[in-house]
């Protein structure tokens, strides 16, 4: 078993792996310099604490990916992640186009942090999945850890948008006044 291992260690495969590590580092790195953005821009305090908290969270992910690298024999490297960035130019565009102090503001940057959170729960899914394959364990329980938790800021993200924000954006005057 050893050397089947030892031989999709050294696999087109864990090329692959590798590269879509280098990605996501490169995606939870961003996130580290835009979620403190998110939170200066945000209204409602719960979902100020809720982009601080994750925070915290993303500097812990990025620990995690560089302990990866170590696990799997590779230096630590990233790679510009286009769909992440992609992701946070729309967030930085959501801030720009809604007024500030409003709960439409929220909207957008719930839906911004929501965007990003399912980007990394489908490729967190994928790389467990394929850690598994190519025998890194530890790397998958690792990589399972930050799954996890992306899962739960999802779900937060989702609880504060249905607990008042969407009803609040929904009663504030749309540019044509039609609320007014």
């Amino acid at each position: 078993m050893e050397t089947q291992i030892q031989n999709r260690a050294d696999s087109k495969l864990k090329e692959f792996f590798v590269d879509q590590l280098e990605d996501l580092l490169w995606a939870e790195r961003k996130l580290v310099k835009t979620l403190p953005k998110m939170q200066e821009a945000a209204t409602s305090p719960q979902l100020r604490d809720a982009f601080s908290n994750h925070l915290s969270q993303t500097q812990n992910h990025v620990s995690r990916l560089e302990q990866v690298f170590g696990i799997v024999g590779k230096e630590v490297d990233t790679s510009k992640c286009p769909a992440m960035a992609g992701i946070v130019d729309e967030g930085e565009d959501i801030i720009d186009d809604t007024d500030e102090g409003t709960a439409q503001r929220d909207v957008g940057l719930i839906f911004a942090g929501q965007k990003a959170e399912h980007y990394e729960i489908a490729t967190y899914g994928g790389m467990v999945t394929l850690a598994k394959t190519l025998g890194y364990e530890d790397a998958a329980d690792i990589l399972s850890q930050t799954l996890t938790e992306e899962k739960e800021a999802d779900a937060l993200l989702t609880q504060i948008a249905e607990n008042n924000i969407n009803y609040q954006a929904s009663t504030e005057p749309g540019k044509e006044g039609f609320f007014s």
